[in-house]
């Protein structure tokens, strides 16, 4: 076990074993926890039944529809020559128990395919969104079965003030109420990016803390395209523009934007209008090369309750999915460690969940073996939170 590894172990314990004893913890804004019970899970490794003339590539992200079937975004192009033969298409769908319905996706008339498949949604009307985050991937909308229905963006023009084309997008969300698609974009810009879902009209953007997007300035005396940008400076409230890649965006029922600043190593929440609420840290003690690339918060999901009391987030570099409590951001409970078995994480990425509150984790991980896997966690019940009485 790496340095790194053995320090944030240690730190997890010694934090838990602090909530043991008190019974409660701080939310940032100064109250206790709302909630009074930690959600539990079973790691079932890896799940799906995939066809047998086929074989998984690198995982890239997941997503669980209104009928609870799992659909898989997946990168045929990662496998090895001798293995590309058998590889299944980029798009897979399974039901609820795990068997496969279908597959579909790759080049195709009309259309530009990823160069590297990143995320996938499938909206309130059945439709399914993929992007990318090769330098010039955009964003496609689908059908269930595959017929392509439109592209948003042409081409990477490597600019926070493009508003109809995307650089390296990473993650999309239909909100049902507006019928607005929200875009983390992503790898090569900074922003949230909101279009129309049927048409594709701009709507608005905005950056971290609601402030409008900015391109980095170019390294002084090494200008152009090539220029490595200028880190911002890391005050205690983390830097004023999102540190790519803006990886993850969920909306939560009661209508608030929750953005996976990875790079960033936070989760900041908005109105769906851009206006900030508030911010948490995922493990901003991680820093590279100690602590992976220094990138934490990689995916996000909200527990099916109605009220979706539970906020859980995807940390990439500590190999571990964390619980929060949705309402305060107060930390909860967390799960998980470096390795290929069961319960374990390669490198972590986007995250999704049924409405039996059962998770599903995608790797896009470089160990060896590859985990070219999605995990299941059952959800198995609840635990109280430990509760002790006041000195009077």
């Amino acid at each position: 076990m790496t340095g790194w590894r053995r320090a944030f172990k240690t730190i997890a314990i010694l934090w838990l074993g602090l909530v043991g004893t008190t019974g409660w913890a701080q939310s940032p804004s100064g109250g206790a926890t709302t909630v009074q019970q930690i959600p539990k899970f079973r790691a079932e490794g890896s799940w799906p039944k995939l066809p047998s003339q086929w074989v998984m590539a690198i995982v890239s992200s997941t997503w669980i529809d209104e009928r609870n079937h799992l659909w898989v975004l997946q990168r045929p192009n990662t496998l090895s020559d001798e293995e590309m033969p058998r590889a299944a298409p980029p798009v897979l769908e399974f039901d609820a128990d795990g068997n496969f319905i279908q597959a579909w996706g790759g080049p195709g008339e009309g259309y530009d395919w990823p160069q590297t498949e990143h995320g996938i949604h499938i909206d309130p009307n059945g439709f399914v969104w993929i992007g990318g985050n090769g330098d010039g991937d955009q964003i496609l909308k689908f059908t269930r079965d595959g017929e392509f229905v439109m592209q948003l963006g042409e081409t990477a023009t490597r600019t926070n003030a493009d508003t109809e084309n995307l650089w390296r997008p990473a993650d999309m969300f239909v909100h049902e109420a507006t019928n607005e698609l929200f875009v983390a974009d992503g790898y090569g810009n900074k922003r949230i990016i909101v279009f129309d879902a049927d048409t594709g009209a701009f709507k608005r953007m905005w950056g971290a803390f609601g402030n409008p997007p900015e391109d980095d300035p170019p390294e002084p005396g090494n200008g152009g395209a090539d220029a490595v940008p200028i880190p911002h400076p890391m005050g205690p409230d983390g830097a004023p523009q999102f540190t790519p890649p803006v990886h993850a965006i969920k909306i939560s029922s009661d209508g608030l934007a929750y953005v996976a600043d990875r790079g960033g190593r936070r989760v900041q929440i908005f109105t769906i209008e851009g206006e900030f609420v508030d911010q948490v840290f995922i493990g901003r003690e991680c820093r590279a090369p100690d602590c992976g690339n220094g990138h934490t918060a990689a995916g996000l999901a909200f527990s099916p309750d109605p009220e979706q009391r539970y906020l859980y987030v995807a940390n990439r570099s500590q190999a571990q999915i964390m619980v929060f409590d949705r309402q305060t951001l107060e930390f909860l409970d967390a799960f998980g460690s470096w390795g290929s078995g069961a319960g374990q994480f390669g490198t972590l990425h986007h995250l999704s969940v049924d409405s039996e509150g059962n998770l599903y984790s995608a790797e896009v991980t470089p160990l060896r073996p590859e985990n070219r896997r999605v995990q299941k966690f059952t959800f198995t019940g609840y635990v109280s939170l430990p509760v002790v009485g006041t000195n009077r």
